[in-house]
C-alpha cells in the first residue's frame, strides 16, 4: 500500500513522543513492503534538533506553509491507499478537509494524545481536530484503549474506533549494558509537564534527597530555568533517541509518570513504558487504570504511590528486581513490538476495506431492488 502521514514530526524527538512513536511503526510497515509519505511542518524547535532528518524508511516533506505544500498534498492524496492524520499535526483541521474532500480508500486518524483530543472535543473541537470531522474518518486509531472508545464512536460518530498503542523496534531497543556515561540507581526520562510535576517532585526529588549516595538522571527538555534539583540529580536537556536503549540499560530503575489526563482516562501506556522494558528495565510507575493489561503489577512492573515506595525498591533485593525487569522484555516482545502494530494495523485497513466493499454492494442490491 502507499500510506500518506500528516504526523507533529517524524524527523525530531525533541519535547514529543510522536517522532519515536511514528518511525517504528512506519520503519515496520515499510520493512513489509509499503511505501510512506510523510508530511511535516519545519518548526524552529524541531528544526534545531533533527535527530533523524532523512528517515530511509519513507519520504518526508518538510514544508513552510500549507498552501505552498497542498498541490504534493493533493498530488499524493490521489494514488494512496490509506490517508492518515495525527494529532497535533499543526494544519491537521486543513488536512482532514483535504481528505473528506479526496477519494482515499481508507481516511484515518491517529491520535497518540486521545484522552487530551476527547477533553478539548466535549468543547467543540481541537486546534488540529474538529468534532464534526470525527465521523468522516473509515478508523480513528487511538493510543488509549478503554471506555474511552466508545465515546469516541457513540458521542462523535467515528465509524470504528480501534486501539493502535505506542510500540518499539528490537532492532533499536534491547539490552545494551551499562554505559558509563548513563550508569545510575534511578532514571526518568520525560519532556516538562505542569501537571506531571508533582509526581516527578514526589517519586523522583524527594526519594534522591532521602538518598545522597545514589546517582539520579533526568533527561527530558522545556523544564523551568528556574528548577532546582538535588545534588545528586543530573539533568540531559535532550537525549537522543540513539542513546534510550543505553540510559535504559544503565539504570537500576526506570521510572514511569502519567499526565494526569492519560491517568483518568486509563488504558494509556506511555512509549517510554515499552522501550525501557523491551532493554530488561525495572520499572517503576504510577498507578493507573488498566495498566495490569499491559504489565502484571508486582511482577512485570513495580508500582509506587509514595517516596517511601520508590526509596525501598532503591534499598530491597536486587536479584529479584531484575527478575521482574527480565519478565517485562518477555511480555512486550511477544505483544508489543512495532511488528506487532504493523500487522494489526494491516488488518484494521483490511476490515475497512471490507466494510466499504459491503457498504457498495449493499447500496447496489438498493438500487437493483427499487427497479
Amino acid at each position: 500500500m502507499k500510506l500518506v502521514i500528516f504526523g507533529l514530526s517524524i524527523t525530531s524527538a525533541w519535547g514529543n513522543g510522536h517522532a519515536t512513536t511514528y518511525r517504528a511503526l512506519t520503519r515496520a510497515l515499510h520493512s513489509r513492503g509499503h511505501k510512506i509519505v510523510f508530511f511535516e511542518r519545519n518548526q524552529e524547535w524541531y528544526a534545531g534538533n533533527r535527530d533523524l532528518p532523512e528517515p530511509p524508511f519513507c519520504d518526508v516533506h518538510l514544508y513552510e506553509k500549507w498552501q505552498e505544500v497542498l498541490p504534493s498534498v493533493r498530488k499524493n492524496l490521489r494514488d494512496c491507499d490509506v490517508a492518515i492524520v495525527g494529532s497535533y499535526f499543526p494544519d491537521g483541521i486543513d488536512a482532514t478537509q483535504e481528505l473528506i474532500d479526496a477519494d482515499v480508500p481508507v481516511k484515518a486518524f491517529y491520535d497518540i494524545d486521545t484522552p487530551i483530543t476527547v477533553s478539548q472535543l466535549r468543547r467543540g473541537g481541537a486546534e488540529y481536530l474538529r468534532a464534526h470531522q470525527v465521523a468522516a474518518f473509515d478508523l480513528y486509531f487511538s493510543f488509549t484503549g478503554g471506555p474511552l472508545l466508545r465515546e469516541l464512536e457513540t458521542k462523535f460518530g467515528a465509524q470504528r474506533a480501534v486501539p493502535l498503542f505506542c510500540s518499539f523496534d528490537p532492532d533499536q531497543y534491547f539490552s545494551r549494558g551499562i554505559s558509563s556515561r548513563y550508569a545510575c540507581d534511578l532514571s526518568y526520562m520525560g519532556t516538562y509537564a505542569s501537571d506531571r510535576q508533582p509526581k516527578l517532585e514526589t517519586l523522583f526529588c524527594t526519594p534522591a534527597r532521602n538518598l545522597p549516595d545514589s546517582k539520579f538522571l533526568l533527561a527530558g527538555a522545556q523544564y523551568p530555568s528556574r528548577a532546582r534539583w538535588p545534588d545528586n540529580v543530573r539533568l540531559i536537556t535532550h537525549l537522543s533517541p540513539q542513546w534510550h536503549a543505553h540510559l535504559y540499560s544503565s539504570s537500576r530503575f526506570v521510572l514511569n509518570l502519567t499526565r494526569q489526563e492519560m491517568v483518568a482516562a486509563g488504558y494509556s501506556p506511555s512509549v517510554r513504558l515499552f522501550e525501557a522494558a523491551a532493554c530488561g528495565s525495572v520499572i517503576v510507575s504510577d498507578n493507573w487504570s488498566g495498566l495490569e493489561t499491559f504489565f502484571a503489577p508486582g511482577e512485570e512492573i513495580l508500582l509506587a504511590d509514595n517516596s517511601d515506595d520508590v526509596v525501598s525498591y532503591l534499598k530491597g533485593d536486587q536479584a529479584q528486581f531484575a527478575e521482574v525487569g527480565r519478565r517485562a522484555q518477555q511480555r512486550v516482545l511477544a505483544e508489543h513490538t512495532s511488528r506487532h502494530r504493523a500487522e494489526q494495523f494491516e488488518s484494521y485497513v483490511s476490515m475497512a476495506n471490507q466494510q466499504h466493499s459491503t457498504s457498495h454492494a449493499d447500496a447496489k442490491d438498493a438500487v437493483l431492488t427499487s427497479r
